[in-house]
C-alpha cells in the first residue's frame, strides 16, 4: 500500500511511542525546499532557537508526551551542500524542539547498512519504505508488508554505530 495525505500525516499523529527514520542519500530534492536552499547557499542562515512551526509544535508536543521521533543519518565528508543545508536549517530546529537526531559518519570506514533504503518505523511494529530515485527526487512512500524484525535490527545499529547531531556538528564545517 502506497502512502500519501492525510493517510502518511496519520502516521506522526498515531504512533504510541516511536517513529524513526534511517536516511541514506546525500541530498533530497523536495521542491518545497529548493527557495530556501538557493539562499542557503547565497550565504542566509536562520536562528534555530526562533524556528516555531508545525513541525516543530508536534515534536514538542510529542515529547511532553512521551512519544520520541528520531532519526540517524548516514553520510560521508565532505558534506554535500544539501547536507549542510539540512543539518542548520532543519536537524537544528529540529533537534532543539525534541527529535533524536544522529549521524552515522562513514567516511573512511565500511557502512554497516550498506544497500539499506531509507525507512520510517513506527513502534517497532509497521514500516514505511521511502522510494527515492538516485538524485534524491521521492517516487513513493510504501507500507512494508513482511516481517519487520530485519529493520528494528537495522535501527538498533545505525543507533550503535552514530552520534548525536550536537556531538557530530562540533567536528565538521556546517
Amino acid at each position: 500500500m502506497f502512502l500519501a495525505g492525510e493517510e502518511w500525516a496519520a502516521r506522526f499523529e498515531g504512533f504510541e511511542r516511536e517513529a524513526w527514520r534511517l536516511e541514506t542519500l546525500p541530498q533530497y530534492l523536495m521542491p518545497q525546499e529548493e527557495e530556501e536552499f538557493q539562499a542557503f547557499k547565497a550565504g542566509a542562515r536562520i536562528d534555530p532557537h526562533a524556528v516555531s512551526n508545525e513541525y516543530t509544535d508536534r515534536l514538542r508536543r510529542q515529547a511532553v508526551e512521551g512519544r520520541t521521533q528520531g532519526r540517524v543519518h548516514i553520510v560521508a565528508r565532505p558534506l554535500s551542500d544539501y547536507l549542510q543545508f539540512e543539518f542548520s536549517q532543519y536537524y537544528a530546529p529540529h533537534a532543539l524542539a525534541g527529535e533524536q537526531i544522529r549521524i552515522l559518519d562513514v567516511t573512511g570506514r565500511n557502512n554497516p547498512l550498506a544497500g539499506i533504503q531509507d525507512f520510517w518505523i513506527f513502534d517497532r511494529a509497521e514500516v514505511v519504505l521511502m522510494n527515492y530515485y538516485p538524485g534524491g527526487r521521492q517516487i513513493s512512500r510504501e507500507v512494508y508488508e513482511g516481517d519487520v524484525a530485519r529493520f528494528v535490527e537495522y535501527q538498533r545499529i545505525a543507533v550503535a554505530e552514530s552520534v548525536p547531531l550536537e556531538e557530530y556538528v562540533k567536528g565538521v564545517d556546517v
